[in-house]
């Protein structure tokens, strides 16, 4: 897909880089934000990518959006020609304690037992697609198949920080202990987002992240 520049506002643009979610698509995003971040260009500030695009804020006083259209098409040129699949990045594990509360509702909605829970959850290196929701919450996929769930039907209105959870087609961690409606399969001792910190989140898009079964 051809990406394309539009207006976001009245400071900001909108790059677009795909339309679906997939590695693909995810790494054309981790490629033209790393580009793009590298070039300083005057005038910028914050670049945040999502799923199959990414904004870009910036300071009028000290920019046009028509010379900022040109600046970030020639950077994706040549960003986008080397992109090719995820994995090149940082790879983290996350000590993983199997206790969540909705371990046996997972493996009942499934028909797997806990133990292939488990094992199909860890199994898996998960990519980094998006950061959002709450400080430092990164949306890892895919999950296997097998452990696909739509969200539970009633949300907690309070999920502990660590958290490890499943919904749709990706899996996370609490970073902080917030509302959520995600099925809570296990605990990490991790902290994903310390503001003292820098960088303050644990993760960041591109990232590839494994889960390692711990002792309960």
């Amino acid at each position: 897909m051809t990406p394309t520049i539009v207006p976001l506002g009245e400071s900001a643009l909108l790059v677009t880089l795909g339309d679906r979610v997939d590695r693909e698509t995810a790494a054309r995003v981790h490629a033209a934000t790393v580009a793009l971040r590298t070039a300083s260009i005057p005038g910028v500030g914050e670049i945040v990518p999502a799923y199959a695009s990414l904004a870009l804020y910036y300071d009028r006083a000290l920019t046009s959006r028509t010379m900022l259209e040109g600046v970030v098409a020639s950077i994706l040129v040549d960003a986008l020609r080397t992109a090719s699949t995820l994995g090149a990045g940082r790879l983290l594990e996350i000590p993983t304690r199997y206790d969540g509360e909705d371990l046996d509702a997972v493996a009942r909605a499934t028909g797997l037992d806990v133990e292939d829970v488990v094992a199909r959850h860890a199994a898996r290196t998960y990519t980094v697609y998006a950061l959002g929701f709450a400080p430092g919450f990164a949306y890892l996929g895919d999950l296997d198949p097998a452990l696909v769930l739509p969200r539970r039907a009633t949300p907690r209105t309070r999920v502990p920080a660590g958290s490890v959870a499943i919904a749709g087609a990706q899996t996370a961690v609490y970073p902080a202990a917030t509302p959520g409606g995600w099925h809570l399969i296990g605990t990490t001792s991790l902290v994903m987002f310390d503001a003292q910190r820098e960088p303050a989140a644990l993760l960041d898009v591109g990232d590839e992240v494994r889960f390692v079964p711990v002792a309960s």
